[in-house]
């Protein structure tokens, strides 16, 4: 076997603290120092194959089922998301399971969440200050999970709603810390203790879960929301889901999907806000359709530039950059001949930054978008091949719908002083200082009917 170059002499345990706090300039050096690929050592990785050339992407996304395995790469979030989710599933169980979850998050289902979003977010503006600076990553977390308890648990305002909206929100507070992704660090040293803390208000959550499932199946009302039609879902076999499964699941949604669309927002806002003449043209593209005034989600979706402006968005700060798997069996990745057992990685952030794919890549640029459609190797955030995120469509709708209903909400502009870092939160890259805006006026829609735009 013949692994890529890299450093030999960097003990993971030392290599370990820029990937946790710095992880992209990290990449970014070894980018410098190595062409194509390279070898990473970190703890419970050590001996990756790293690769950032769509052709080794490619080879990674073909790997079948038997072939390599991504379940071990993502053990890491087992505590948090159960044995049974899809991200920790390989193999036969991974495409069953997969099967079940694909329909309720994908098509049509998608416009009859659309209003939903929008209405969430105009009430959540609401409730944001009348003007000056603030954090708006912290709200863009709660319309994200209000989505999320909606859409999915379909909760409705209420004591319910309430309790399960705070045990989330402790939940992903204190597994933000990015040790506690380690074992040694996941030691119950009573209430008080993080991984204490965290370990009670999981299991306070799970009776919450367990309940919900368990009351809704008593139910004969029709329902559309995500839990009721998984609920309803069978395998080829006839087989519903059984309840630590639907568990597992839905803890997997509500993780995933609410810190992943929130942090991806904050990036949005802050470079769009960045260029007043994109914020003009977003508008613009917005009245075109139809959709600045009347905040429909048909019209919303159609819009050309915000859709580039998300997907751009995702390429120059990926929430999360790196996707793996584990050889079953060996292969040939990118050139080199690798042993069963090897991880291979794609960098999602690297490909994203390759300056043949993307001239000027560290410019935010969404007309890049417009000019040209880039290939399932090239723009990858969700990942690719039978792994790729199940919930890619609904979240690149998601963001459509929040960040338009933003833009035609409100006036927002970026602090004079200040610049935005990236910082680890768990396993994403999010934004310092919990992405500061200044808001300068707010505007809501003051009719029922044909909304139109009024001051507050």
């Amino acid at each position: 076997m013949i692994m890529p170059p890299g450093p030999k002499l960097i003990p993971p345990m030392v290599l370990v603290v820029p990937w946790l706090y710095r992880p992209f300039p990290m990449l970014d050096i070894f980018a410098r120092h190595y062409s194509d690929a390279f070898t990473l050592r970190l703890p419970r990785l050590d001996g990756a194959a790293v690769f950032y050339h769509p052709d080794a992407v490619k080879e990674i996304f073909s790997l079948g089922p038997d072939d390599a395995h991504a379940g071990k790469i993502n053990s890491i979030l087992g505590p948090l998301l159960g044995q049974y989710s899809l991200l920790l599933l390989d193999g036969a169980e991974h495409i069953r399971q997969r099967k079940l979850l694909l329909p309720p998050l994908h098509g049509e289902r998608m416009a009859s969440y659309g209003e939903r979003m929008v209405h969430l977010t105009e009430q959540a503006i609401r409730s944001w200050p009348d003007s000056g600076k603030f954090a708006i990553h912290p709200h863009l977390q709660r319309i994200a999970l209000d989505i999320i308890l909606r859409v999915i648990f379909g909760l409705e305002e209420g004591e319910q709603m309430a309790a399960m909206h705070d045990r989330v929100a402790k939940i992903l507070d204190i597994g933000a810390n990015p040790l506690l992704l380690f074992s040694g660090f996941q030691k119950d040293l009573g209430p008080l203790s993080p991984w204490g803390k965290f370990v009670r208000i999981r299991d306070e959550a799970d009776t919450m879960i367990y309940d919900l499932m368990r009351r809704r199946r008593e139910s004969s009302e029709k329902r559309d929301d995500i839990l009721s039609l998984m609920l309803e879902a069978r395998d080829e076999d006839g087989r519903p889901m059984p309840d630590n499964e639907l568990r597992d699941e839905l803890v997997t949604l509500l993780v995933a999907g609410h810190e992943t669309t929130a942090t991806g927002l904050a990036w949005a806002l802050r470079w769009v806000l960045d260029s007043p003449s994109l914020v003009s043209r977003l508008q613009a593209d917005l009245e075109n359709e139809g959709a600045l005034t009347n905040l429909s989600p048909e019209r919303i979706a159609r819009a050309p530039l915000l859709d580039a402006v998300v997907r751009e968005t995702l390429r120059l700060q990926p929430v999360v950059p790196m996707v793996g798997r584990v050889l079953q069996k060996p292969a040939r990745i990118g050139g080199y001949d690798l042993d069963a057992g090897t991880p291979v990685i794609a960098s999602i952030y690297l490909v994203q930054r390759r300056a043949d794919l993307y001239p000027e890549p560290t410019r935010f640029d969404p007309d890049r978008f417009l000019r040209r459609k880039f290939g399932p190797n090239e723009w990858l955030p969700f990942g690719g091949g039978i792994r790729r995120c199940i919930g890619m469509a609904f979240a690149l709708y998601e963001m459509k719908m929040v960040l338009a209903t933003i833009l035609a909400r409100t006036v927002l502009r970026l602090p004079r002083f200040g610049k935005v870092r990236e910082v680890r939160r768990s396993i994403t890259v999010s934004t310092s200082e919990g992405m500061p805006v200044v808001l300068e006026r707010k505007e809501v829609a003051r009719s029922e009917g044909a909304r139109h735009l009024g001051h507050v």
